[in-house]
Order: C-alpha cells, then sequence, then structure tokens
C-alpha cells in the first residue's frame, strides 16, 4: 500500500496542537446552548479562534492557487473542469482503498474507521449551514440533499444514524485527542468554510466535491467491511452513499453549480477552490493513514 505524495504541510496551522485545539473549539461553538451561558467570558477566546481559523483557511486557499489558473468561468466549461476532478483531482484512486477492501484487518479497519468518524463534520449540518441565502435554484437542490441526508423524513434513514450505529457495531470510540491531525484540519476546513459566510462559494465546492468522489471510496470500503463479515445494515452507510451520490452529484453539478456560475461568473473560481482544498486535506488524510497502517504501529 504505497502512499502519494502530496503538499507539504506548514508547520503553522497543520499540525496536532493547533487542529485538536481548533476542533474542541467547534464542537463547543456549534452545540447547542442556553441563553443564560456567560457569553462574555467566551467572546475573546471565540475571537481569538476566528482569527486563527481565517488564518488557517487562507493558508489552505495558498496551497491550491497554483491549481486554479485552468479554471474556466463558462458555466459549462467550469462544470466540465469540475467533473474531471473525480478521475485527476488530489487524492483520486488513493491505494489505500484497495487495500481496505482486499486485505485490511478487522483491527486495521477498526482503526480506520475511528479516525474517519471522529473526523466526520457532519454532512447534513455542512449543507444546512452552507444554503443561507443561496440563489432559489441552488438552495432547492441543497434542500433535496439535505433531505436525503435525514432519511427522507424516516428516523431510521437519518444517514449519520447509520454511521453512528455502525460506530457502535464496531465498537470503536472516536476522540479528537486520539485522531490524527489530518483527519481533524478535513473536519475543521469544512466546518470553516460552511460556518463562515465569505467562505460560502468554497462550502459550495467542497461539499459538491465531495458528492462526486464519495462513490468509488465508498465502494471500497464497503467491500472490505463485507469481506470481515459485517452485514448489510452496518455496511449501509456506505452502501448508500456508493450510489446515492452519483445522481447527488449529478443535479449538484446540473442545479447548483451550473446555474450559480451563469448568474456571477467570478464565483467559478472560489466554488473550484473549496473543491480543492477539500481534496488536498483528503489526500492528506489517505497518505497519513496509509503510512502508519502499513508502518505496522500499534494503533489498533
Amino acid at each position: 500500500m504505497a502512499t502519494r505524495h502530496s503538499a507539504a504541510a506548514s508547520p503553522q496551522f497543520l499540525n496536532n496542537a493547533f487542529q485538536r485545539s481548533l476542533a474542541h473549539w467547534n464542537r463547543e461553538r456549534l452545540a447547542p446552548a442556553f441563553p443564560d451561558t456567560d457569553w462574555r467570558r467566551d467572546f475573546d477566546r471565540n475571537m481569538q479562534m476566528l482569527r486563527l481559523e481565517g488564518a488557517f483557511v487562507d493558508e489552505l486557499r495558498a496551497e491550491v492557487a497554483d491549481d486554479l489558473a485552468d479554471v474556466s468561468e463558462e458555466p459549462d466549461a467550469f462544470v466540465a473542469w469540475f467533473e474531471a476532478l473525480d478521475k485527476g483531482g488530489p487524492g483520486q484512486n488513493h491505494p489505500l482503498f484497495a487495500w481496505l477492501a482486499e486485505t485490511a484487518t478487522e483491527g486495521q479497519m477498526r482503526w480506520f474507521l475511528t479516525q474517519e468518524a471522529a473526523g466526520e463534520a457532519g454532512f447534513d449540518d455542512l449543507v444546512a449551514l452552507t444554503q443561507v441565502k443561496l440563489p432559489l435554484a441552488p438552495k432547492l437542490e441543497l434542500a433535496a440533499n439535505y433531505w436525503d441526508e435525514m432519511g427522507r423524513g424516516q428516523y431510521r434513514g437519518i444517514h449519520t444514524l447509520l454511521l453512528r450505529e455502525l460506530i457502535a457495531n464496531m465498537r470503536i470510540a472516536p476522540e479528537i485527542d486520539t485522531t490524527v491531525w489530518e483527519s481533524l484540519a478535513l473536519a475543521n476546513a469544512m466546518t470553516a468554510m460552511a460556518t463562515t459566510r465569505r467562505y460560502a462559494w468554497l462550502s459550495v465546492g467542497a461539499l459538491g466535491v465531495v458528492e462526486l468522489t464519495a462513490p468509488w471510496r465508498c465502494v471500497h470500503v464497503s467491500a472490505g467491511l463485507k469481506r470481515l463479515g459485517f452485514g448489510q445494515r452496518d455496511r449501509l452507510y456506505y452502501d448508500l452513499h456508493s450510489h446515492l451520490d452519483v445522481k447527488h452529484s449529478e443535479t449538484w453539478n446540473e442545479k447548483a453549480l451550473k446555474p450559480l456560475v451563469e448568474e456571477d461568473p467570478r464565483r467559478a473560481r472560489f466554488i473550484a477552490e473549496g473543491a480543492l482544498v477539500r481534496m488536498r486535506c483528503a489526500e492528506r488524510c489517505f497518505d497519513r493513514y496509509s503510512e502508519l497502517l502499513e508502518g505496522g504501529a500499534e494503533i489498533y
């Protein structure tokens, strides 16, 4: 299971201490609270963390800047560029996933899923946050996507519930402080783009590229779980995304990306930027997972 090259990490924000701190802050600030909370006490810390989060996202944006030269502002050409990321974008066809499907032990699969679950930012929440004040047609597409994530109104079909059931049945306990920083950085980047309106178009691109690229990865993870003897309900989270996201991607590109660029061509660059930021962060995760699993470290 050879690792692939990914961009060099910055010592300022792409490191364990900062990513754990940011992940804990994101968990705290997004949790429902009560109005008697002493918000004044937390105000200075929140302002400091927002400044650091912004610098972190700027660093990620700088990392992909050279890859944006060929991004077209013509809607059809832009969608074609975006769809081509499925074949040649960062992290695509990473050897980690064939290894998970064909070789990983149950312990190694448990460790992988622990990392993935701990770094899960909550796709349903990210979509809900991103759609605020979008133009109506793209907003409707994101709403349809959200409805699917919520099991189309059926509690047992909520995608987050399916992931939680898999975690419980795998007997794993995802925690921020036992998760590699690369996984935390991916979740932190997705959260930053969805919660901060100056990054709204980046978030549209990041979420869209998840839909575009998830099916291939999910097929392999599901195959690995099946090989290891896990049943259909355990695999359902990955099985659903292996085929639903194909349709989601087609409609996202046609009904969200294309009209957004038609209305304002300047958005193309930032949608592309968000997609590449997401893919670079994911590639770092895949490389780190491969490094640790291949190295035989006592991680599971």
